[in-house]
């Protein structure tokens, strides 16, 4: 594949879950389903765009969940508490907004889970705290990465790929405050 080529959506897609050991939460996977499985689903692609803008809304919610698990933990400093604070914020902006959009294409919005199945035990320092954030952020960036070209409406493809820039902001910033390569390549996948 040349550099100016795209993979197809389903090599992407085995591309992303091949390499990745990610904790992906079932949202970001089904977001990932591809645009074939969504409209046979939903019977067309604005039905289709609904469905990827709920899984995306389910997603954003997880992450609200989880910088909250952060928050409450005890174990971060007050620099790195005010960062998970004004994360948590941008996702609940991308969520408010998603599920705006889903309302205005006559969908019903996706609600937060009652319960999240996080690694509680695994968060014992201020570095773990740390590093189950950028896992989450990393896997919304490929999530997002894999949505953009699945809208049926372009305009969704802006705002979604506008919230993976934000992501991947914030996994940058995550990756420097545990002192690694905050961009640890020239392309994301």
């Amino acid at each position: 594949m040349s550099f100016f080529q795209m993979p197809t959506p389903v090599a992407a897609r085995r591309l992303f879950l091949g390499r990745s050991g990610l904790l992906l939460s079932g949202a970001a996977v089904a977001l990932l389903a591809g645009k074939d499985v969504l409209a046979a689903k939903t019977g067309g692609a604005g039905a289709g765009d609904v469905q990827i803008l709920n899984t995306a809304l389910g997603a954003e919610l997880e992450a609200i969940a989880a910088y909250q698990v952060g928050a409450d933990s005890k174990l971060l400093e007050k620099p790195v508490l005010d960062l998970a604070v004004t994360f948590q914020g941008h996702h609940k902006a991308h969520a408010d907004l998603l599920a705006q959009t889903v309302a205005k294409l006559g969908g019903k919005a996706v609600s937060a889970k009652a319960k999240y199945d996080f690694p509680l035990e695994q968060l014992k320092s201020q570095a773990d705290v740390l590093r189950f954030a950028a896992r989450l952020e990393q896997g919304a960036v490929s999530a997002y990465l894999g949505a953009v070209p699945l809208f049926g409406n372009r305009d969704l493809s802006k705002a979604a790929a506008s919230i993976l820039g934000d992501e991947a902001m914030h996994w940058a910033v995550l990756r420097q405050a545990l002192g690694e390569a905050p961009v640890p390549s020239a392309f994301v996948s």
